[in-house]
């Protein structure tokens, strides 16, 4: 196992948490928008308070699927034959909210439709995606060639589930701190989310604990693949824990700061990442044979490969970080009644 293969190991996970925490919070607006959307108006501020970004956002999902398919192909094999159905679902889920906001701003004869189309897009990949993780996580039916040999339906079972019921309920955090933050100041909407970031702080702190009961009862006492938790983990937890207890400490103060809780929200995300690639290293995708686990050594591309693609993510990581400063930058401050049309 080569300290580069080791790197893009710790760079994929990177990607998957700038993916979580950015369009984390789309999908958590997309799926809060029947619910404190109470008037046109406020639909409307918070498609705008997305709309800028998302499509630039997904670009994290893109580049962690390409660096896993150009890094570590056999993972990225089994995880596409594993996970077939869900991901066509999460693809399907992506693609019915992108449609549904372009197709909002055109046509209000159908405003229900798209509104319905953009809620149900963003809550089927805001769970599917933890689902996913949790199967990962304590192990899957893998043969000899590394294919999937379980059903879809086996990938329902309690753990995988709360998983995604925690991936959930943080994009419900992540897209209630950026209301909070993007919505008008002092009016219903901002005022409502700024509400609901307590709650999902407290539900999230109840689900985090029923998984982490989950996993050691029913994840490590059968995992033949040897999943045990690590300093590495439990620091990530840790942090985790710390900083769902700040947003809901901070949330309730007389002079909360609304960006700070967003950023400490983000952080969660990039905890729970820590969580899930610290536990799982140095497997990639862990079989419930371990003979049979996909492993950074025997899954890793060439030292050739691995230094091109070096040297192109240091040219092509740093532009998208630009790029997102100024698009960012560009967006900034709250919507005003100016910026609410298409």
């Amino acid at each position: 196992m080569s300290a580069l293969a080791i790197l893009w190991f710790v760079l994929v996970a990177v990607l998957i948490a700038g993916y979580f925490a950015l369009d984390g919070f789309d999908l958590g607006v997309g799926v809060l928008y029947p619910f404190i959307g109470k008037g046109e108006r406020d639909k409307a501020v918070m498609r705008r308070a997305i709309g800028p970004v998302w499509d630039g956002n997904e670009v994290w999902l893109l580049t962690a699927g390409g660096a896993l398919f150009a890094a570590f192909a056999p993972a990225y094999a089994a995880s596409f034959s594993g996970f077939y159905l869900a991901i066509m679902l999460v693809l399907f889920g992506l693609i019915l909210r992108a449609t549904a906001l372009e197709f909002r701003g055109h046509d209000a004869a159908w405003a229900k439709l798209w509104d319905a189309l953009f809620f149900i897009g963003s809550l089927v990949p805001a769970l599917l995606f933890g689902v996913a993780v949790g199967n990962i996580v304590q192990g899957v039916p893998l043969d000899a060639n590394g294919d999937y040999t379980g059903t879809f339906f086996a990938l329902l079972n309690p753990f995988a589930l709360a998983c995604g019921v925690l991936g959930l309920v943080h994009m419900l955090l992540q897209g209630s701190t950026w209301l909070a933050l993007q919505a008008p100041a002092g009016e219903g909407l901002q005022e409502r989310a700024g509400k609901l970031r307590r709650v999902f702080a407290l539900a999230e702190l109840a689900v985090f604990a029923l998984v982490t009961l989950l996993f050691f009862l029913q994840v490590v006492p059968g995992s033949a693949a040897g999943i045990t938790a690590t300093t590495g983990s439990a620091l990530c937890a840790l942090a985790f824990v710390a900083t769902t207890v700040a947003v809901l400490v901070n949330a309730g103060s007389a002079k909360v700061c609304d960006l700070g809780l967003h950023v400490l929200s983000s952080l969660g995300c990039a905890a729970l990442v820590g969580i899930m690639a610290t536990t799982l290293f140095p497997n990639l995708i862990p079989a419930t044979d371990p003979a049979f686990s996909i492993t950074i050594a025997n899954a890793a591309s060439s030292d050739t490969s691995l230094i091109a693609m070096t040297v192109i993510a240091a040219i092509g990581v740093p532009l998208v970080l630009v790029y997102h400063v100024v698009s960012y930058r560009i967006f900034s401050g709250r919507v005003k009644d100016s910026e609410l049309g298409y």
